[in-house]
């Protein structure tokens, strides 16, 4: 059992899993990454009771000093920087730049959260009463449960482990199955860095499991807080769980997002950002492109100038410099396969279509297309407001393209998928910029950028389908893993009741100047 990577709950090793699953290197399936041990519901329960047993200790410890401890994970992550990137490449695909990019994104969320461990701030506020003060102070919610996906297997989960930790709370993490190796990792290196046993609990368990365990630790009052980052579907039925115990969990779920091109965008720029937004990480972000909205003065022009810049990107191997390799995992091939399926007859394809291989090749492939999960880039122009493809998120190398008359037009079409992640508008006109900011729905916004791309210190988050509104990174996570608590103290030696003794200060309303 030593060879199989096992779930962590009080810093002890969880032995005899309910079973034995490999992880399997994407971009070479016949390269077993590591054997996890996936534990069962009564796993995560029992790191629930550990966290919510380790809480309190690690609240009473100093904010700075707790602040201290993040600036440990940050200078281990610096210093593992390379290792773990050349982890997160060879267990989920991700190019090496990207993954660099990734860890990088750790310590820059380290970075930020060592400053917070010395504000964490309140405020004193004036009382209507004599002799008598107010406060307020951020208090931490208790034991939290982080729930996260594998596309962003590190990067994502630091969002909210970083300041969850640095706010008092202890941690439940179940990372992604198709990840736990890169996870293990990430774990290790936490726990190497100050952070007590108990406070960090890590448990390796499938979707199912992992709700029921989730389910019972709320029942027993274990866990005060749930983070979320996955499907509309899984984040729906992970909020209606949370409601029942009136909790209101982090939900940052998926993204259809649209890129909006005006008649006076730089086409240049424009399908520079389409190109990474869309095919960047294989269309495997939650922030990934989803339609090109672009003006139908300019439709034709754009699509000759991306159709080129698609044919010529270079994927393949995630080792070399390629702007995308293989889908993360076999459920996401399956997945993938099914969205081609929403292919019409109305639409206009440009490009193969399906997996590539030696009876589907792709000119310029870096590597062997046969080894791992690797599909054609696709684009699909004349997409319609009413199909699957324009509607649902695809998770997967494909953008689709339509057109627009006008500015409202072209707004309306970017909200009516329902979800609200992320969008682009590329114009030079800032009167267009502002009037798409205020009518689009996503969270997050970007002007002659491209959908993806998110800084450790801006709030990164969704509204509809993509989220309940709350946001992570930045000041803002703070809300999601703090609680106010106001005290009012009197020392006036007798009972002052507000709005009642209140002195009344009188004014002559009648005077008139001469």
């Amino acid at each position: 059992m030593s060879s199989v990577i096992l779930s962590v709950v009080n810093g002890e090793r969880v032995q005899d899993p309910v079973r034995t699953a490999p992880s399997t290197n994407p971009a070479d399936t016949a390269d077993v990454v590591g054997t996890i041990g996936v534990a069962g519901p009564d796993v995560f329960v029992r790191a629930a009771q550990a966290a919510k047993d380790a809480q309190p200790g690690w609240a009473a410890l100093p904010a700075p000093q707790r602040g201290q401890v993040i600036a440990n994970v940050g200078r281990l992550m610096t210093a593992n920087k390379e290792r773990l990137a050349a982890l997160v490449t060879r267990e989920i695909g991700k190019p090496l730049a990207e993954a660099l990019g990734e860890v990088q994104e750790i310590i820059d969320t380290c970075d930020f959260f060592i400053g917070e461990g010395r504000r964490l701030y309140g405020q004193t506020v004036p009382s209507e009463m004599p002799d008598k003060q107010l406060f307020t102070f951020r208090r931490p919610v208790g034991a939290v449960a982080v729930i996260s996906a594998g596309n962003f297997p590190v990067a994502v989960p630091s969002w909210y482990i970083v300041p969850a930790l640095l706010c008092g709370n202890t941690v439940v993490w179940k990372p992604a199955e198709y990840s736990a190796v890169v996870s293990e990792a990430f774990y290790e290196i936490f726990a190497h860095s100050g952070v007590p046993a108990g406070g960090f609990n890590l448990v390796y368990a499938d979707g199912p499991d992992t709700f029921a365990g989730l389910e019972q630790s709320l029942q027993a009052g274990l866990i005060d807080k749930v983070g979320f980052t996955g499907s509309s579907e899984v984040g729906t039925r992970i909020g209606e769980l949370c409601g029942r115990h009136l909790q209101t969990p982090c939900l940052e779920l998926g993204g259809k997002n649209p890129m909006v091109i005006t008649e006076d965008a730089n086409l240049e720029l424009a399908v520079e950002g389409a190109l990474f937004s869309g095919f960047g990480t294989a269309g495997q972000r939650c922030t990934s492109l989803g339609t090109v909205i672009v003006h139908e003065s300019v439709h034709d022009e754009f699509v000759s100038r991306f159709s080129a810049a698609v044919r010529e990107a270079a994927m393949g191997d995630p080792t070399q410099d390629v702007l995308f390799g293989p889908l993360l995992d076999e459920k996401f091939a399956a997945g993938f396969e099914k969205t081609l399926g929403w292919i019409s007859a109305h639409h206009a394809v440009i490009g193969s279509t399906g997996r590539v291989g030696a009876d589907n090749p792709r000119e310029g492939f870096v590597g062997d297309p046969a080894k791992g999960l690797f599909f054609h880039p696709v684009i699909v122009d004349q997409v319609r407001p009413d199909d699957e493809l324009f509607l649902n998120e695809t998770f997967g190398p494909i953008v689709g393209i339509t057109t627009y008359r006008t500015l409202d037009e072209a707004i309306a079409l970017g909200n009516k998928s329902g979800y609200g992640l992320s969008s682009s508008i590329y114009t030079t006109d800032p009167n267009k910029a502002f009037r798409f900011a205020q009518g689009i729905s996503a969270g997050m916004v970007s002007v002659n950028n491209s959908t993806s791309g998110a800084e450790a210190h801006l709030p990164f988050g969704g509204n509809g389908k993509s989220g309940n509104g709350s946001r992570q990174s930045g000041i803002w996570v703070l809300d999601q893993f703090t609680r106010w608590q106001s005290l009012n103290w009197d020392y006036s030696g007798k009972l002052q009741k507000a709005q009642m003794d209140t002195v009344t200060v009188e004014a002559d309303y009648d005077f008139l100047l001469p």
